[in-house]
């Protein structure tokens, strides 16, 4: 099993955590912050279904919003796009989307098991392709929809529309924060937030 932090480090990719206080918004006030990655913060709606997710990234607005976007069972559902409700100090617009509830991979289920083979496998392509440097995260990426894991075909049929996204919107893939791979309550592997922009 590979050290994430490890490879994140080698990828350039250090687990960083987005610094802009929670915007205010009427919907947003008030509510309890229950998550915060590098690009978006994600609040308790109240409802035990559904969270507010404040993004930052255009590829993470695009990969839950776009008409073109995947979709499929292990892609978040999204249920409104509330727009823009500020601005992250990166320069890029808060967009607040209301999602379904999503949570960490519990230890030892099936979809955490999933979700090693996918981290190593991505890993491993990632090591063979280190010499083209950016797009090495890419090319990883394509190269395990040409030689599927051993992955049931809906994953590997996920990975495909995640690969065909990434080379549609020149954007990068990140399976290497924990975060990233998350799963419903019925147990299913979700790709939470996959992308970033390099």
């Amino acid at each position: 099993m590979i050290d994430l932090a490890e490879a994140r480090a080698q990828l350039g990719r250090q687990c960083v955590v987005l610094p802009d206080p929670v915007p205010s918004h009427p919907l947003l006030d008030g509510r309890p912050e229950i998550a915060r990655g590098e690009y978006s913060i994600v609040l308790d709606k109240g409802d035990g279904e559904r969270v507010y997710k404040v993004v930052s990234s255009p590829a993470d607005y695009f990969l839950h919003t776009a008409d073109d976007r995947p979709l499929g069972p292990h892609f978040p559902i999204v249920h409104a796009d509330h727009g823009i409700i500020g601005r992250a100090s990166s320069g890029y617009p808060f967009h607040l989307l209301e999602m379904e509830r999503l949570y960490p991979l519990d230890e030892g289920s099936p979809a955490a098991e999933l979700a090693a083979r996918l981290v190593d496998g991505y890993w491993t392509a990632c090591q063979q392709w280190r010499q083209l440097g950016a797009d090495m995260g890419r090319i990883a990426l394509y190269h395990m929809t040409l030689n599927p894991l051993d992955v049931p075909d809906g994953v590997q049929a996920a990975l495909k529309a995640l690969s065909d996204f990434v080379e549609e919107y020149q954007v990068l893939p990140d399976f290497l924060n924990a975060n990233n791979l998350m799963m419903r309550k019925d147990g299913t592997l979700v790709f939470s937030d996959p992308v970033f922009i390099a």
